[in-house]
Protein backbone atom coordinates (compact mmCIF):
# COMPACT_ATOMS: atom_id res chain seq x y z
CA UNK A 1 0.00 0.00 0.00
CA UNK A 2 1.74 3.44 -0.80
CA UNK A 3 2.32 5.85 1.94
CA UNK A 4 -0.56 8.40 0.51
CA UNK A 5 -3.07 5.67 0.75
CA UNK A 6 -2.41 4.92 4.21
CA UNK A 7 -2.41 8.54 5.32
CA UNK A 8 -5.69 9.11 3.28
CA UNK A 9 -7.45 6.24 4.75
CA UNK A 10 -6.42 7.53 7.99
CA UNK A 11 -8.34 10.69 7.98
CA UNK A 12 -11.38 9.19 6.12
CA UNK A 13 -12.21 6.79 8.83
CA UNK A 14 -11.29 10.03 11.22
CA UNK A 15 -13.64 12.03 9.67
CA UNK A 16 -15.71 9.32 9.86
CA UNK A 17 -15.68 9.01 13.72
CA UNK A 18 -15.16 12.08 14.79
CA UNK A 19 -17.72 13.07 17.79
CA UNK A 20 -18.50 16.24 16.05
CA UNK A 21 -20.86 14.26 13.51
CA UNK A 22 -20.08 14.92 9.87
CA UNK A 23 -22.11 18.24 9.30
CA UNK A 24 -19.99 19.80 11.89
CA UNK A 25 -16.70 18.60 10.15
CA UNK A 26 -17.95 19.98 6.64
CA UNK A 27 -18.60 23.16 8.12
CA UNK A 28 -14.92 23.23 9.52
CA UNK A 29 -13.66 22.54 6.09
CA UNK A 30 -16.06 24.90 3.94
CA UNK A 31 -14.69 27.91 6.73
CA UNK A 32 -11.08 26.88 6.03
CA UNK A 33 -11.80 27.20 2.13
CA UNK A 34 -13.51 30.51 3.00
CA UNK A 35 -10.43 31.53 4.87
CA UNK A 36 -7.80 30.73 2.29
CA UNK A 37 -9.92 32.09 -0.51
CA UNK A 38 -10.01 35.66 1.57
CA UNK A 39 -6.16 35.27 2.22
CA UNK A 40 -3.44 37.06 0.23
CA UNK A 41 -1.28 35.46 -2.10
CA UNK A 42 1.67 35.59 0.23
CA UNK A 43 -0.68 33.83 2.59
CA UNK A 44 -1.93 31.40 0.63
CA UNK A 45 1.94 30.73 -0.92
CA UNK A 46 3.06 29.81 3.15
CA UNK A 47 -1.07 28.21 4.05
CA UNK A 48 -0.72 24.24 4.57
CA UNK A 49 -2.97 23.40 2.02
CA UNK A 50 -3.72 19.80 3.43
CA UNK A 51 -5.97 21.62 5.94
CA UNK A 52 -8.60 22.06 2.84
CA UNK A 53 -8.90 18.19 3.05
CA UNK A 54 -9.29 17.39 6.52
CA UNK A 55 -9.25 19.32 10.09
CA UNK A 56 -7.12 17.32 12.19
CA UNK A 57 -3.33 19.68 12.08
CA UNK A 58 -1.49 16.92 14.43
CA UNK A 59 -1.72 14.45 11.42
CA UNK A 60 0.48 13.93 8.72
CA UNK A 61 3.31 13.11 6.63
CA UNK A 62 6.66 14.09 7.62
CA UNK A 63 9.19 12.67 5.76
CA UNK A 64 9.10 10.31 2.71
CA UNK A 65 7.86 10.12 -1.12
CA UNK A 66 3.79 10.09 -0.88
CA UNK A 67 4.12 7.33 -3.53
CA UNK A 68 6.48 4.59 -1.89
CA UNK A 69 5.24 1.24 -1.15
CA UNK A 70 4.67 0.54 2.38
CA UNK A 71 4.56 -3.25 3.82
CA UNK A 72 6.54 -3.21 6.74
CA UNK A 73 6.31 -0.55 9.22
CA UNK A 74 7.64 0.24 12.80
CA UNK A 75 4.30 1.64 14.80
CA UNK A 76 4.42 3.39 18.27
CA UNK A 77 2.88 5.57 20.44
CA UNK A 78 5.98 7.69 20.42
CA UNK A 79 8.37 7.44 17.63
CA UNK A 80 11.27 9.88 18.01
CA UNK A 81 15.16 9.43 17.91
CA UNK A 82 15.18 6.35 19.87
CA UNK A 83 12.86 4.77 17.92
CA UNK A 84 14.36 5.93 14.55
CA UNK A 85 18.00 4.78 15.53
CA UNK A 86 15.76 1.08 16.32
CA UNK A 87 14.30 1.21 12.74
CA UNK A 88 17.51 1.32 11.48
CA UNK A 89 19.31 -1.20 13.51
CA UNK A 90 16.58 -3.24 12.33
CA UNK A 91 17.23 -2.62 8.82
CA UNK A 92 21.03 -3.20 9.67
CA UNK A 93 19.85 -6.43 10.76
CA UNK A 94 18.00 -7.47 7.36
CA UNK A 95 14.59 -6.29 8.58
CA UNK A 96 12.95 -4.39 5.92
CA UNK A 97 11.06 -1.27 7.41
CA UNK A 98 9.00 0.95 4.84
CA UNK A 99 7.23 3.27 7.00
CA UNK A 100 7.58 4.65 11.06
CA UNK A 101 4.33 5.12 12.06
CA UNK A 102 3.72 7.22 15.65
CA UNK A 103 0.59 8.17 17.09
CA UNK A 104 1.60 11.60 18.98
CA UNK A 105 2.13 14.19 16.83
CA UNK A 106 5.85 15.24 15.97
CA UNK A 107 7.44 18.18 13.68
CA UNK A 108 5.05 20.67 12.27
CA UNK A 109 2.19 18.52 13.32
CA UNK A 110 3.39 19.05 16.66
CA UNK A 111 3.74 22.38 16.37
CA UNK A 112 0.06 23.25 15.43
CA UNK A 113 -1.39 20.45 17.78
CA UNK A 114 -3.29 22.81 19.64
CA UNK A 115 -5.38 23.87 16.46
CA UNK A 116 -7.27 20.69 16.85
CA UNK A 117 -8.65 21.56 20.37
CA UNK A 118 -11.21 23.42 19.15
CA UNK A 119 -13.31 20.68 18.15
CA UNK A 120 -13.41 20.49 21.47
CA UNK A 121 -16.09 23.31 22.20
CA UNK A 122 -18.47 21.22 19.57
CA UNK A 123 -18.07 18.25 21.71
CA UNK A 124 -19.36 19.30 25.06
CA UNK A 125 -22.10 20.68 23.44
CA UNK A 126 -23.15 18.00 22.69
CA UNK A 127 -23.60 17.36 26.44
CA UNK A 128 -25.86 20.44 27.25
CA UNK A 129 -22.78 22.84 27.12
CA UNK A 130 -23.77 25.97 25.21
CA UNK A 131 -21.63 26.43 22.47
CA UNK A 132 -20.77 30.15 23.10
CA UNK A 133 -19.90 28.92 26.30
CA UNK A 134 -17.53 25.87 25.39
CA UNK A 135 -15.80 28.02 23.04
CA UNK A 136 -15.06 31.09 25.76
CA UNK A 137 -13.83 28.14 28.67
CA UNK A 138 -11.54 26.88 25.75
CA UNK A 139 -10.03 29.71 24.19
CA UNK A 140 -7.74 30.87 26.87
CA UNK A 141 -6.21 26.64 27.32
CA UNK A 142 -5.58 26.86 23.44
CA UNK A 143 -3.46 29.92 23.79
CA UNK A 144 -1.44 28.75 27.12
CA UNK A 145 -0.92 25.07 24.67
CA UNK A 146 0.16 26.75 21.89
CA UNK A 147 2.72 28.99 24.23
CA UNK A 148 3.48 25.83 25.74
CA UNK A 149 4.80 23.90 22.06
CA UNK A 150 6.18 27.31 20.46
CA UNK A 151 9.79 26.74 21.83
CA UNK A 152 10.38 23.36 21.72
CA UNK A 153 12.48 21.42 19.03
CA UNK A 154 9.81 20.25 17.05
CA UNK A 155 11.80 19.25 13.44
CA UNK A 156 14.63 17.01 15.69
CA UNK A 157 12.80 13.10 15.03
CA UNK A 158 11.76 14.43 11.71
CA UNK A 159 15.40 15.59 10.49
CA UNK A 160 16.80 12.38 11.87
CA UNK A 161 14.42 10.18 9.58
CA UNK A 162 15.62 12.22 6.63
CA UNK A 163 18.89 11.37 7.16
CA UNK A 164 18.36 8.37 7.47
CA UNK A 165 15.55 7.96 4.76
CA UNK A 166 12.65 6.14 6.93
CA UNK A 167 9.75 7.16 5.94
CA UNK A 168 7.73 9.14 8.52
CA UNK A 169 3.66 9.66 9.35
CA UNK A 170 1.90 10.47 12.70
CA UNK A 171 -1.82 9.83 12.99
CA UNK A 172 -2.79 11.46 16.20
CA UNK A 173 -6.86 13.15 16.13
CA UNK A 174 -8.01 10.50 13.71
CA UNK A 175 -6.73 7.39 16.13
CA UNK A 176 -8.61 9.48 18.76
CA UNK A 177 -11.65 9.87 17.31
CA UNK A 178 -11.65 5.85 16.68
CA UNK A 179 -11.21 5.17 20.83
CA UNK A 180 -13.80 8.07 21.70
CA UNK A 181 -16.49 7.07 19.21
CA UNK A 182 -15.89 3.17 19.85
CA UNK A 183 -16.12 3.35 23.83
CA UNK A 184 -19.57 5.79 23.57
CA UNK A 185 -20.96 3.47 21.37
CA UNK A 186 -20.45 0.46 23.64
CA UNK A 187 -21.43 2.60 27.00
CA UNK A 188 -24.20 3.83 24.81
CA UNK A 189 -25.54 0.66 24.46
CA UNK A 190 -24.93 -1.62 27.41
CA UNK A 191 -26.07 1.22 29.43
CA UNK A 192 -23.56 0.85 33.41
CA UNK A 193 -25.38 2.11 35.91
CA UNK A 194 -22.33 2.33 37.99
CA UNK A 195 -18.65 2.74 38.09
CA UNK A 196 -17.90 -0.32 38.69
CA UNK A 197 -20.23 -1.51 35.66
CA UNK A 198 -18.16 0.91 33.25
CA UNK A 199 -14.69 -0.47 34.28
CA UNK A 200 -15.82 -4.20 33.96
CA UNK A 201 -16.47 -2.99 30.67
CA UNK A 202 -13.15 -1.24 29.53
CA UNK A 203 -11.89 -4.89 31.80
CA UNK A 204 -13.09 -6.74 28.51
CA UNK A 205 -11.20 -4.66 25.66
CA UNK A 206 -7.73 -6.18 25.06
CA UNK A 207 -5.41 -3.37 25.79
CA UNK A 208 -7.13 -2.34 29.01
CA UNK A 209 -6.90 -5.69 30.11
CA UNK A 210 -3.00 -5.78 28.70
CA UNK A 211 -2.27 -2.61 30.68
CA UNK A 212 -3.82 -4.24 33.73
CA UNK A 213 -0.91 -6.78 33.61
CA UNK A 214 1.43 -3.77 33.55
CA UNK A 215 0.10 -1.89 36.64
CA UNK A 216 -1.42 1.15 34.38
CA UNK A 217 -4.93 -0.60 33.99
CA UNK A 218 -8.54 1.88 34.42
CA UNK A 219 -8.71 2.92 37.95
CA UNK A 220 -10.91 5.05 39.47
CA UNK A 221 -9.52 8.42 40.48
CA UNK A 222 -12.65 10.46 41.70
CA UNK A 223 -15.59 8.19 43.28
CA UNK A 224 -16.58 4.73 44.36
CA UNK A 225 -17.31 1.83 42.18
CA UNK A 226 -20.59 1.32 43.89
CA UNK A 227 -21.67 4.96 42.75
CA UNK A 228 -24.00 6.12 40.00
CA UNK A 229 -22.47 6.40 36.79
CA UNK A 230 -25.45 8.48 35.47
CA UNK A 231 -24.39 10.61 32.06
CA UNK A 232 -21.05 8.99 30.95
CA UNK A 233 -19.49 11.60 28.93
CA UNK A 234 -16.07 9.40 26.95
CA UNK A 235 -13.06 12.08 26.77
CA UNK A 236 -10.97 10.92 24.23
CA UNK A 237 -10.29 13.13 21.71
CA UNK A 238 -9.17 17.04 21.14
CA UNK A 239 -5.40 17.07 20.94
CA UNK A 240 -5.13 16.96 25.07
CA UNK A 241 -7.01 18.79 28.10
CA UNK A 242 -9.53 21.30 27.56
CA UNK A 243 -10.00 23.73 30.21
CA UNK A 244 -10.26 22.80 33.96
CA UNK A 245 -13.03 25.47 34.29
CA UNK A 246 -15.35 22.86 32.39
CA UNK A 247 -16.24 20.68 35.39
CA UNK A 248 -19.05 22.41 36.40
CA UNK A 249 -20.83 23.14 33.32
CA UNK A 250 -20.78 19.89 32.78
CA UNK A 251 -22.16 18.53 36.86
CA UNK A 252 -24.51 21.07 35.83
CA UNK A 253 -25.67 20.04 32.64
CA UNK A 254 -25.91 16.11 34.50
CA UNK A 255 -22.34 14.12 33.62
CA UNK A 256 -22.16 11.75 36.30
CA UNK A 257 -18.92 9.93 34.86
CA UNK A 258 -15.82 10.85 33.18
CA UNK A 259 -13.84 8.44 31.19
CA UNK A 260 -10.58 9.87 30.17
CA UNK A 261 -7.12 9.21 29.17
CA UNK A 262 -5.17 10.90 31.81
CA UNK A 263 -5.93 13.80 34.33
CA UNK A 264 -3.71 16.58 35.62
CA UNK A 265 -3.68 17.08 39.32
CA UNK A 266 -5.24 20.92 38.36
CA UNK A 267 -8.02 18.83 36.53
CA UNK A 268 -8.55 16.57 39.06
CA UNK A 269 -9.34 18.94 41.60
CA UNK A 270 -11.84 20.54 40.25
CA UNK A 271 -13.62 17.68 39.06
CA UNK A 272 -13.66 16.75 42.40
CA UNK A 273 -15.42 20.05 43.78
CA UNK A 274 -17.93 19.61 41.04
CA UNK A 275 -18.74 15.51 42.19
CA UNK A 276 -17.76 14.30 39.01
CA UNK A 277 -16.90 10.46 38.82
CA UNK A 278 -13.79 10.09 36.99
CA UNK A 279 -12.04 7.05 35.28
CA UNK A 280 -8.64 7.03 33.86
CA UNK A 281 -8.99 4.39 31.27
CA UNK A 282 -5.30 5.33 30.77
CA UNK A 283 -3.07 7.15 28.28
CA UNK A 284 -1.30 4.46 26.47
CA UNK A 285 -3.93 1.62 26.61
CA UNK A 286 -6.40 4.18 25.10
CA UNK A 287 -3.53 5.69 22.02
CA UNK A 288 -2.82 2.07 21.57
CA UNK A 289 -6.98 1.35 21.27
CA UNK A 290 -7.29 4.05 18.80
CA UNK A 291 -4.40 2.75 16.72
CA UNK A 292 -5.58 -0.24 16.25
CA UNK A 293 -9.14 0.09 15.41
CA UNK A 294 -7.60 2.65 12.43
CA UNK A 295 -5.27 -0.15 11.54
CA UNK A 296 -8.03 -2.81 11.41
CA UNK A 297 -9.57 -0.16 8.81
CA UNK A 298 -6.60 0.38 7.01
CA UNK A 299 -5.51 -3.25 6.56
CA UNK A 300 -9.24 -4.13 5.41
CA UNK A 301 -7.71 -2.62 2.15
CA UNK A 302 -4.18 -4.45 1.96
CA UNK A 303 -2.29 -6.82 4.88
CA UNK A 304 0.64 -5.01 6.36
CA UNK A 305 3.54 -6.15 8.49
CA UNK A 306 3.15 -4.16 11.79
CA UNK A 307 6.17 -4.06 14.51
CA UNK A 308 4.70 -2.67 17.47
CA UNK A 309 7.53 -0.75 19.64
CA UNK A 310 7.38 2.17 22.07
CA UNK A 311 4.30 1.02 24.36
CA UNK A 312 1.95 0.09 21.30
CA UNK A 313 0.70 -3.70 21.04
CA UNK A 314 -1.42 -4.92 18.01
CA UNK A 315 -4.79 -6.12 19.08
CA UNK A 316 -7.33 -6.86 15.87
CA UNK A 317 -10.59 -5.96 16.64
CA UNK A 318 -13.79 -7.70 15.22
CA UNK A 319 -16.67 -5.86 14.08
Amino acid sequence: MKLEKIYRLAVEKGMANDPRGKREVEKVLKRIRKEYDKSSKEEKRDFDLEKLTHPYSDTRILYGDPNGEVKTLLAGIDIGEGELLLADRLRAQGKKIDLSLSHHPAGRAYASFYEVMGMQAQILSQYGIPINVAEDLLEPRIKEVERKVLPVNHMRAVDMARLLDIPFLCIHTPADNMVATYLKRIMDKEKPDTVEEVMEILKRIPEYKESFRNNAGPKVIIGKKGRSAGKIFVDMTGGTEGSEKIFEKLSTAGVGTIVGMHISEKHYKEAEKHHINIIVAGHMASDTLGLNLLLDEIEKKERLKIIPCSGFRRYKHKK
